[in-house]
């Protein structure tokens, strides 16, 4: 499963979304994106994802970082963008939504398959 995250960051600090109940990973923080559809670019993926998650735009988008992560029920491809938001997100979906610093990465749980990204933004500045 191909899956694409926004890695946006304002003013020093990143967005982050909580994962909404019922869902895979449910009440973990993560990146906003999503599933890409089968024949959608990554690009166009991430932008779809993020107007039905944030009501927003995003431009600029430039991969980061790539990585492959097997969970108990399914192996996930996942695909980092450096992205520019057009406007404030608002949270379409009902979910929670913070701006951190990269100190607080590690005090909200976050999905396994983002602990190499987390690192390399705490450490090295993507």
């Amino acid at each position: 499963m191909m899956v694409v995250a926004a890695v946006i960051e304002q003013d020093g600090r990143f967005l982050v979304a909580r994962r909404l109940r019922g869902t895979h990973l449910a009440g973990l923080w993560e990146f906003p994106g999503g599933k890409a559809l089968e024949g959608e670019s990554l690009e166009d993926a991430l932008r779809r994802e993020i107007q039905e998650e944030l009501n927003a735009r995003v431009t600029n988008l430039r991969e980061i970082f790539q990585t492959a992560h097997a969970y108990p029920d399914r192996t996930i491809e996942l695909h980092f963008f450096r992205g520019t938001l057009e406007a404030p997100p608002e949270p379409a979906l009902g979910q929670e939504l913070r701006w951190i610093t990269r100190d607080e990465f590690a005090s909200l749980p976050f999905p396994p398959a983002d602990a190499e990204l987390l690192f390399e933004l705490a450490h090295f500045r993507l």
